[in-house]
């Protein structure tokens, strides 16, 4: 007996697994058309995009400067009036809404949409002192910026720590 008679990968001769093939070569067809037909639109059963795809989540860009902390949020098809920001003693909270529009589609018209729509939040946290005061936010071509200028203790420079032995 050679080791080859012991490998469960080498078990089947050749014989037995081209026997086999034209079922391997059918399963195989079979399975890329069924994956072509879904994945086309991005139907399939348990989607990567899945439930989540359907809800609006912005896009956020964060940025500490030495005199602020600038953040911008991708928000289009989103009114000015449709969002809210508040700023707590450490988050800035952004909420809005998305409003689904609504068109009439005839009896044999089809329609896939991809687009998101519904209420959002998105929380980022604050590690240092804002002046709330001078925050400032603009809405300019479905983009918003807040503008959250650092305290006067916040703008302090770093300070050195010595280590000292045990």
């Amino acid at each position: 007996m050679s080791f080859k008679d012991l490998a469960p990968w080498h078990s089947q001769s050749r014989g037995q697994k081209t026997e086999l093939a034209p079922f391997f070569s059918l399963q195989n067809e079979m399975n890329r058309l069924f994956n072509d037909v879904f994945s086309g639109f991005s139907m399939e059963p348990f989607s990567k995009r899945g439930a989540a795809a359907t809800v609006f989540s912005p896009s956020i860009d964060v940025t500490e400067k030495e005199d602020k902390l600038l953040v911008k949020a991708e928000l289009p098809g989103i009114d000015e009036k449709d969002i809210d920001i508040t700023l707590t003693n450490d988050h800035l909270v952004i909420k809005g809404q998305k409003r689904e529009e609504h068109e009439e589609i005839g009896d044999n018209d089809r329609r896939y949409v991809e687009r998101s729509f519904g209420s959002f939040q998105r929380v980022i946290p604050l590690a240092l002192e804002i002046d709330e005061e001078k925050v400032d936010a603009s809405f300019k071509k479905g983009v918003l910026t807040i503008v959250l200028p650092k305290s006067a203790e916040s703008k302090t420079s770093a300070r050195k720590v010595s280590v000292r032995g045990a």
